[in-house]
């Protein structure tokens, strides 16, 4: 893939041009040795964690079919669900629901060249923290870095998702029918945003799952230098 190679040759230019404490050249060369081990490393622990779970939500049900993140009404349109249902209206509900998970799912396609410039500006010092730091270090560091981007990225997507698949005359739909109950509080959500923040907390929750997996699982760790940098956090 043409972003692997792309986040690959970013991080060893970065390492290189790094200038490295005052010592003997060969503690100069085994620091950076090291040090392009502790980004190195955690590269691929983040390109596994993109490639091996991010991309899943961009398939289809990647969201509505995965239990972790699948997107439900949101909460004040939880009784709207309920009220629908108990009048017949359940294919309604359901449809809608159906709508949010192809939007976010549609979004998501757009997260990669976020991820590849976040992953490209970790410093050495970032990668070191990182890698020593909790079960959720890494997964916690692209959110920082990237959550806002991301959600500018997504919205206009779920919009048009939105737009093409007819979900905003099915939710205008949906609201009608419930607003014109009787004895119920009107509502009007923007579900642009909720479905906007829903697939960024899928996203993360995916990083995260396999973030996890490779610090607690040697057998998820394929590669030699993803086994001996995070051999320095089982140490710890």
């Amino acid at each position: 893939m043409k972003s692997i190679l792309y986040l690959a040759t970013s991080l060893y230019m970065m390492s290189s041009c790094l200038e490295l404490p005052a010592g003997t050249a060969l503690q100069s060369h085994q620091s950076s040795h090291n040090q392009l081990d502790l980004a190195g490393g955690l590269k691929e622990a983040l390109d596994h964690g993109i490639r091996k779970q991010v991309v899943k939500l961009t398939a289809v049900d990647g969201f509505y079919k995965n239990e972790l993140v699948k997107i439900m009404m949101p909460e004040e349109l939880q009784r709207v669900d309920k009220a629908l249902r108990k009048v017949g209206l359940g294919s309604l509900a359901d449809e809608g629901v159906l709508m949010l998970n192809r939007a976010a799912e549609d979004a998501v396609k757009e997260a990669t060249p976020i991820f590849v410039n976040a992953v490209k500006n970790i410093s050495i010092a970032d990668a070191k923290s990182i890698i020593m730091g909790d079960n959720r270090a890494a997964t916690t560091f692209l959110e920082t870095q990237t959550t806002q981007p991301l959600y500018t990225q997504f919205k206009p997507v779920i919009q048009q998702s939105f737009a093409k698949v007819g979900a905003d005359k099915v939710w205008n739909q949906i609201i009608s029918k419930y607003n014109g109950l009787p004895l119920v509080k009107k509502v009007n959500p923007d579900l642009t945003d909720y479905t906007t923040r829903k697939a960024l907390t899928g996203v993360f929750t995916m990083i995260a799952l396999e973030e996890q997996n490779i610090r607690s699982n040697l057998n998820a760790r394929p590669t030699k230098l993803l086994q001996q940098v995070f051999a320095l956090q089982d140490r710890k």
